[in-house]
């Protein structure tokens, strides 16, 4: 078989990949142990054979291009294969390191994925983790992701989907507010309340609200004078502020029911629940790091207690 790359070329990827990780040549050179000059020359060397533009430098960093980015995702996969197979060989498969992207919805971000991060780094010190919290889709090609958990069922066949958990769903407000504005004692009645409402970014609609009638599953259009972008966590300071109803995820309002700082309202309409799924492109070589984190997550979650199972 004909050589395609010489070990020069080898090395030139590595530095490559090192530098998109880090985000300049100096700090890829200083994880590397090289010079920046080297890395400099091994992206130039790059850049010469593919015909292509990798980075765009600015005097205190680089940044991909689109090209580079496409290309930064293969080699990253190439070389994770590549360190994988080594490992597999001599006894080292049970140590995974390198960078882990992941991206998580604000919700499932700070009440079930961010708390869990340092255990999970305790017993994986060699990895490091990059974690982009936010409601928006990402792209698993384009922006170099290893995984990502979202609500609902994934619509693309192309992703593999492993469920963490059925998130209950509930309709709270604060004492305050039900005092004032009454308590709502139908479906029907949320028309004369004011509804904070979410609108997903993947489709620019606010989020319908579910409930359980005569045994069926129903979608309402909530209707109210606040409308929240971005970051749906902002419902639940609202609805703690007194602003209205909130329909929200029983887990990050747990602690605001304890208090008394929130109150549950249409129980006897609850019971619905959207899934959480932790999810990655089918046909990807799932590195250690990877198989280790999702391992991670469904083991965290089959051990939490109720209400947590909800």
């Amino acid at each position: 078989m004909r050589r395609h790359f010489d070990d020069v070329l080898v090395g030139s990827i590595e530095l490559f990949c090192a530098a998109a990780e880090n985000g300049s040549f100096t700090a890829a050179a200083k994880a590397v142990g090289v010079t920046p000059a080297a890395v400099s020359r091994s992206v130039s060397r790059l850049e010469a054979r593919l015909g292509a533009r990798l980075f765009v430098r600015t005097t205190r960093q680089v940044s991909l291009t689109e090209d580079g980015r496409r290309y930064f995702e293969q080699c990253r996969q190439a070389l994770t294969q590549l360190i994988d197979a080594e490992r597999a060989l001599t006894g080292l498969q049970g140590m995974p390191s390198g960078v882990l992207r992941i991206s998580v919805p604000t919700t499932y971000g700070h009440h079930r994925v961010l708390p869990l991060l340092p255990a999970f780094r305790a017993l994986y010190p060699d990895v490091r983790v990059d974690v982009h919290v936010s409601n928006r889709n990402i792209d698993f090609v384009d922006e170099g992701y290893d995984l990502a958990i979202r609500a609902r069922e994934p619509a693309d066949s192309s992703f593999v989907a492993r469920k963490l958990e059925d998130a209950e769903l509930v309709v709270v407000a604060a004492p305050g507010y039900l005092a004032r504005a009454g308590v709502p004692g139908s479906i029907a009645s949320l028309a004369q309340h004011d509804c904070i409402n979410f609108v997903l970014p993947s489709t620019g609609r606010p989020i319908p609200w579910l409930f359980r009638e005569k045994g069926k599953l129903i979608e309402v259009a909530a209707a109210g004078n606040y409308c929240l972008y971005e970051d749906i966590l902002a419902g639940v300071t609202l609805a703690r502020s007194g602003a209205g109803l909130f329909q929200a995820y029983r887990f990050t309002i747990e602690e605001d029911l304890r208090k008394g700082t929130l109150v549950e309202v249409l129980s006897a309409h609850a019971g619905c629940s959207r899934p959480f799924s932790v999810m990655y492109p089918h046909g990807r070589h799932l590195s250690l790091k990877v198989r280790s984190f999702v391992d991670f997550l469904l083991a965290a979650r089959s051990r939490a207690p109720a209400p947590m199972d909800a």
